[in-house]
């Protein structure tokens, strides 16, 4: 039933989500480059706010839990699973007031309306996977200005999406190269759940009525203990919330 309702709702979502990015592209061009960074900011909070209830045209809904006092005044290494495309506008939008900033593939600032243009000009790291030392490059950059700028990042150390809930491996090379520009740095876990579902068809029909759900989790304090150690601890606190599904055979021969 759920994938009956995609192939209409689909229909409906995917030309908002179009007409978002299309409309907010020259919105945040402009706010850039008459106003700068702030103005451009406040522009991506506002697309992102739209785009995630754009969700809810499929008749899915979003709800984000943060019941931790987290600091302003200091820089955040937020550390997530990763399911779909579908978790970040709504880490965009709700981690707004921390200056969140993505790690994202350099392929991806090139050709897509609104998002190229905020990665090009967001102050996030564009890594080429190809060019090692092009990728510590930008992950060095991207730790002094979250440090001479108190922003934060959003890092998924999975490195790829899950296709069906069950969490990979976290790497923690990224994290460690931005501890050592930005040790003070607080590591926040978030949990998400179900943003999968939305793509377990494919891109095409999107699946319906799914509840995502994004909660962050208690603050881990670095403390000078080694990067691994530390992406050990985020990824068991980060399992542990994570509710899956047994596998089907199909699942498995992917």
């Amino acid at each position: 039933m759920r994938r009956l309702f995609g192939y209409i709702l689909s229909a409906i979502h995917y030309p908002a989500f179009g007409l978002l990015l299309l409309i907010f592209q020259p919105i945040q061009w402009f706010c850039y480059t008459v106003f700068g960074y702030s103005a451009h900011k406040k522009s991506v909070d506002v697309l992102n706010f739209f785009l995630t209830k754009t969700y809810y045209l499929l008749g899915n809904r979003v709800s984000f839990t943060n019941k931790q006092q987290l600091p302003v005044n200091r820089p955040l290494i937020f550390i997530a699973n990763h399911q779909s495309m579908y978790d970040v506008p709504p880490l965009i939008y709700y981690l707004r007031r921390h200056h969140a900033k993505f790690i994202s593939k350099v392929e991806l600032t090139k050709g897509i309306l609104s998002i190229s243009y905020n990665l090009k000009v967001g102050g996030g790291a564009n890594i080429d996977r190809k060019d090692p030392r092009q990728s510590i490059t930008e992950l060095v950059n991207l730790g002094n200005r979250m440090k001479n700028n108190t922003w934060s990042t959003v890092i998924f150390p999975e490195g790829t999406r899950s296709k069906d809930g069950h969490m990979r491996p976290f790497q923690s090379a990224g994290i460690a190269t931005i501890l050592k520009k930005c040790p003070n740095a607080l590591l926040v876990p978030i949990v998400i759940n179900n943003a999968w579902k939305m793509v377990q068809y494919g891109i095409y029909p999107l699946s319906t009525f799914e509840h995502l759900t994004f909660e962050v989790l208690p603050p881990i304090e670095p403390n000078g203990r080694p990067a691994d150690e530390l992406v050990k601890e985020v990824e068991e606190v980060i399992k542990a919330g994570v509710i899956v599904e047994p596998r089907n055979k199909k699942q498995e021969t992917r």
